[in-house]
């Protein structure tokens, strides 16, 4: 066992290092030795020297002070830094797709690329602030089937359900009564609102792709016999224009439409929209976009929201389909 730990000596060296010294960390070549002794590594101040000199020949960065006749040494910068980890922290927080069981164990995990010294800080200011998070535990092997799909270009299977009142599970049933088996070339996996999608192509309905929640999906399958179509790899080369359609604004007409809403509503057209929407002002308090958006019942449901703060100056027949929307359901006639 000795003569193993012997072997991997640089490599627990390093990892000592890595994850537990920093530039206000270090750790004195005395300290070194003694951590390497416990661990079964038998080590002295001498060969101590020599091992990390040899680990500076080959690229690994260790920097090495003097303080007091005594050697210190650290790593000086680890490969992710405070707030980056924070913002994967509160991002993996914030997904509602991701269960709380799961985001535990992600966390800890990136928190751990920060160093010990990192961590404890990192989990000491940790705020929990997501109440909403789902309960399908399978959602990271879901993820991996399909990315392994993407990846060999194959086809992929799967059971789809619905939540009933009592978060249960309703699934999509064929005539006969069983459950349906969706065979779906997958596209891309796509993070939109809080959710996780698959976008997937099925040549039973060319020309359109269907999304379905990653967190719906059961006992997905590669299908290991199968390949892409052409069109599915039209749309994987394109994802970036699907997915504008598909999620932007979608089900409905592609239009271009004029909008004029108060200027304290431009933050949230640019978040929508993109920071590189061309905006006009119109007077002191409004300003005009032009925008590119399926006509929907989701475009007319997220303009309804800024009430009369915003509104639709041209195409007039959209401007007219938006007021027949908001004259359905107050059960209403249109002007």
């Amino acid at each position: 066992m000795a003569a193993n730990m012997q072997k991997i000596k640089l490599l627990k060296l390093y990892e000592l290092l890595r994850k537990e010294t920093d530039e206000n960390h270090p750790i004195s070549r005395v300290e070194l030795c003694r951590r390497l002794n416990e661990m079964g590594i038998s080590s002295n101040v001498r060969t101590l020297s020599l091992d990390i000199e040899v680990l500076q020949e080959n690229g690994f960065e260790i920097m090495s002070f003097l303080k007091d006749k005594e050697k210190f040494y650290y790593v000086p910068e680890h490969d992710l830094s405070v707030p980056e980890i924070k913002i994967l922290i509160d991002a993996l927080q914030a997904a509602s797709f991701v269960t709380e069981k799961k985001t535990a164990e992600m966390v800890t995990k990136v928190v751990a690329l920060g160093g010990s010294h990192r961590a404890e800080l990192l989990m000491k200011n940790m705020v929990c602030f997501n109440t909403r998070k789902h309960t399908n535990e399978a959602i990271l092997y879901t993820v991996d089937s399909i990315e392994d799909a993407i990846v060999r270009k194959k086809k992929i299977a799967f059971h789809y359900f619905h939540l009933n009142e009592k978060a249960g599970r309703d699934y999509v049933v064929t005539a006969t009564g069983q459950k349906k088996r969706y065979y779906i070339e997958p596209v891309a996996l796509i993070f939109n609102e809080d959710n996780y999608y698959l976008m997937g192509y099925n040549s039973k309905h060319p020309g359109t792709t269907a999304n379905y929640r990653i967190d719906r999906m059961d006992h997905v399958e590669v299908v290991e016999e199968s390949v892409l179509s052409d069109e599915a790899l039209e749309r994987i080369n394109s994802v970036a224009e699907y997915t504008e359609q598909v999620f932007k604004m979608f089900g409905g007409e592609q239009e271009s439409v004029v909008l004029q809403f108060d200027k304290l509503l431009i933050g949230p057209v640019f978040d929508k929209f993109g920071e590189d929407t061309p905006m006009m002002p119109v007077d002191d308090t409004t300003c005009a976009a032009t925008v590119h958006v399926q006509v929907s019942p989701t475009f007319f449901g997220w303009l309804a929201q800024f009430g009369n703060k915003m509104k639709v100056l041209s195409p007039e027949n959209v401007n007219y389909q938006y007021y027949q929307h908001i004259a359905d359901i107050t059960g209403q006639e249109a002007l």
